[in-house]
């Protein structure tokens, strides 16, 4: 978990019992997305636009020497996250519209960056299919109606656009998930209060399938982070200006239908993760 305020990140154990804290190392300023592959976790930190990484040990959390990574003037970053087999790591930066990728040596430590500009402005989350597909939201500078998403196909350190900017009418789509079989995605925006669903082709093309699949409150700013359970039957979303939780049972053809609301975040809620 990535603590904005205080500039360092923690790790919890999950029993049955709740959330135990092992350990909290420092991060950087502002972290504010976190990415794990097998033990090796990058943070992202947003004050001072950075990458910082450690291993996962018996007494918590390990910094990796040499993994301070700087991304440089005008950056402003949204999320990193690793490609499936844990080879590339990818950073969407909103400030130079463009997705950063780095191959990720066997020591944990980066390669060079590879800078592939985004195909609309603003990228902000994404996912990746285990078939290399990545689909990124893209906000369009916050523009009303103009909310996009996009596919690129993965080849190590390198992307290849495949669908650009598919619109949903939307406005400000954040975050994006995918469903268990890989076949939608489910993005959330921010200022209307939707999650829209994309179906995801087998060859990584991208089509808009229903704009409004579900509703937190209609036209209400404030859905932000997202996430399936592991079993890929529910779907939760934040609205953080609500200060609620939203669900929705995932059925065929990724059909979203409301299983309720629960209320009583605090103000300061960013994002979540579902068991």
């Amino acid at each position: 978990m990535t603590n904005a305020g205080s500039g360092d990140v923690s790790i919890f154990a999950v029993s049955a019992d709740g959330l135990q804290l092992v350990a909290t190392a420092a991060s950087g300023p502002a972290p504010k997305s976190v990415a794990e592959h097998g033990g090796l976790v990058y943070v992202l930190n947003t004050g001072a636009p950075s990458l910082s990484a450690f291993r996962i040990g018996a007494a918590g959390l390990e910094a990796l020497e040499g993994s301070q990574r700087d991304l440089g003037a005008g950056s402003d970053p949204a999320q990193v996250g690793f490609s499936r087999d844990g080879r590339t790591l990818f950073v969407t930066d909103r400030g130079t519209d463009s997705i950063v990728l780095f191959g990720v040596d066997d020591d944990g430590l980066l390669g060079h960056p590879r800078v592939q500009p985004s195909s609309g402005p603003t990228p902000y989350g994404f996912a990746v299919t285990s078939g290399g597909t990545l689909v990124v939201a893209e906000a369009f500078g916050a523009q009303t109606g103009k909310a996009a998403a996009s596919s690129y196909r993965v080849g190590g350190d390198s992307l290849a656009p495949v669908s650009r900017s598919i619109g949903n009418g939307r406005s400000e789509i954040c975050w994006a998930v995918l469903t268990k079989d890989e076949r939608f995605a489910f993005t959330t925006n921010f200022a209307d209060g939707a999650v829209s669903r994309y179906a995801v082709g087998p060859d990584g093309d991208l089509t808009l399938d229903d704009a409004a699949a579900a509703i937190a409150v209609d036209g209400q700013p404030g859905l932000r982070d997202e996430d399936l359970t592991r079993d890929g039957r529910f779907l939760y979303a934040i609205d953080a200006d609500g200060g609620r939780i939203y669900g929705w049972a995932v059925g065929e053809g990724g059909a979203l239908a409301p299983v309720g609301s629960w209320n009583g975040l605090p103000s300061t809620v960013a994002g979540l993760a579902a068991g």
